[in-house]
């Protein structure tokens, strides 16, 4: 192999080192920066095919609906809990924070935090549902899914999570 052409097969290679090294650290950033979206069902039985369970210390977001005669306030901080239901359990959650106006029971929610033991998710962020002009999809479809009837028919529905 002459020197010239040995020099831009070395060049070649370590630029797709470099490329493979940059694209590696990228996928490393990102994964460490996604939040996954859970329903309360979801987080107790698994989600997919393989009814993947979220871990301990895992960042997510749980969407659905803030179950009536469940919200909890401290008066003498800013913490609040709650727990967060569909069709087939509710998942309580703590929030230590100023909620959105929107935030009331029976209302439309999704928490973003960090899954703690015995199945709480401690959030340290609150979205209440405004309106029904735009809902992402995998959102949409779980509240098809999960919320066909009215929201009495689903309060003494949370599976032994009561942590008042």
């Amino acid at each position: 192999m002459n020197p010239r052409r040995k020099k831009r097969l070395t060049l070649a290679l370590l630029v797709l080192a470099g490329l493979g090294l940059s694209i590696t650290l990228v996928m490393y950033a990102l994964r460490s920066n996604i939040d996954l979206f859970y329903t309360p069902s979801e987080i107790l039985q698994g989600k997919g095919e393989n009814h993947e369970m979220p871990q301990v210390g895992q960042r997510l977001r749980i969407g659905g609906m803030v179950m009536p005669g469940s919200v909890k306030r401290d008066p003498k901080s800013l913490q609040v809990s709650f727990k967060i239901y569909d069709a087939r359990g509710a998942i309580a959650v703590t929030y230590n924070g100023i909620l959105p106006d929107l935030f009331r029971e029976g209302q439309g929610v999704v928490a973003q935090g960090v899954m703690e033991p015995g199945n709480v998710v401690n959030a340290i962020q609150v979205l209440a549902k405004h309106d029904e002009k735009y809902v992402p999809p995998e959102v949409a479809d779980a509240m098809k899914e999960n919320h066909k009837g009215p929201a009495s028919a689903y309060v003494g529905n949370d599976k032994g999570n009561d942590r008042s």
